[in-house]
């Protein structure tokens, strides 16, 4: 029977009982940290002039990316652990999607390959070609882009008629939507998955080609250019790369083929995988491997302990 859907519901959710408490305090824990080290790593760009190239400017929007996509997700999740009816409302589903799918790690990643790419085969003209107006054409791109795609695929979903109203997921997904649809979608299909492989496979190209093009470079330039490359391209850039690329994998395989053989624990880890793990590591990572930051995360630490000791004191 075709109906319009007022709201969700979540068939993925469990009932642990007591456990559910546990849950939801270990996930608050995971929240608060994510909060505490992507806030405390973007005041400390913000703050240190030092920061203001490129470089760190790509990072501090990686950060806000990384802070938007799990506050996207992790809130949501607490009100469900906790709730016996676990239902969302058909705007707030949507809504939902759009903010998760506006997570922009990918395409950040992409320009910060870029930024490299120029500093080691290019540095003559570094500065002339990485000027602060293209950094924000760059940052502004990478936020405009998804959000435009969003639009037009909300605007294209939202009216659908469904025959359900089941998603078997621990929050909205674009595709299990669509899947509940009476209507021919073959189109919306389409322009889904083109709108998918286009972003993540272009954007997975451009890495490579930059990364190619700097290994190139190293293996015929001096050790100071091999220093260099080095120093630029950061481990926790690469890092970050793979661990970003095995969550959108497994996100986009679990949606798209039947995977309920799978353990229902292995099941939800890996459906929460890119939207929780880059969130908290990418920040440790670069907070601890660049010395810069890291440097200046102590002097900042440092600082704010002695405020919080003299306020004590005061009081």
């Amino acid at each position: 029977r075709v109906n319009t859907v007022a709201c969700f519901s979540l068939s993925a959710y469990t009932d642990m009982g007591l456990l559910n408490y546990l849950c939801f305090m270990l996930l608050m824990c995971f929240y608060l940290l994510v909060i505490c080290s992507n806030l405390f790593l973007m005041v400390v760009i913000c703050m240190n002039r030092s920061l203001q190239e490129p470089m760190y400017m790509f990072l501090l929007s990686l950060l806000v990316s990384e802070l938007y996509g799990s506050t996207g997700l992790l809130p949501f999740l607490l009100v469900q652990i906790l709730s016996d009816l676990h239902t969302v409302a058909a705007p707030l589903c949507f809504l939902q999607i759009f903010c998760i799918y506006m997570y922009t790690e990918y395409l950040t990643l992409a320009i910060m390959s870029y930024n490299c790419y120029v500093a080691v085969c290019d540095p003559l003209r570094y500065k002339t070609r990485m000027t602060s107006k293209t950094v924000a054409v760059l940052v502004a791109l990478t936020w405009f882009y998804p959000c435009f795609m969003m639009v037009a695929l909300l605007s294209w979903a939202s009216p659908l008629q469904l025959c359900g109203s089941f998603i078997n997921k621990l929050y909205c997904d674009a595709y299990l939507v669509v899947k509940l649809s009476c209507s021919d979608t073959t189109g919306l299909n389409i322009y889904e998955l083109i709108a998918t492989f286009s972003t993540i496979i272009g954007t997975l190209v451009s890495i490579l080609y930059t990364y190619m093009k700097i290994f190139l470079v190293c293996s015929s330039g001096s050790q100071q250019t091999r220093q260099k490359a080095v120093s630029t391209c950061s481990p926790p850039h690469l890092a970050s790369i793979l661990n970003f690329s095995i969550g959108a994998s497994f996100e986009i395989l679990q949606s798209r083929f039947d995977v309920n053989n799978m353990p229902n624990v292995l099941r939800i880890f890996l459906s929460l995988y890119f939207l929780m793990v880059p969130p908290l590591v990418s920040p440790l990572m670069y907070g601890l491997k660049m010395s810069k930051i890291r440097f200046l995360c102590c002097i900042s630490a440092v600082s704010g302990l002695k405020h919080l000791l003299l306020l004590v004191s005061l009081v």
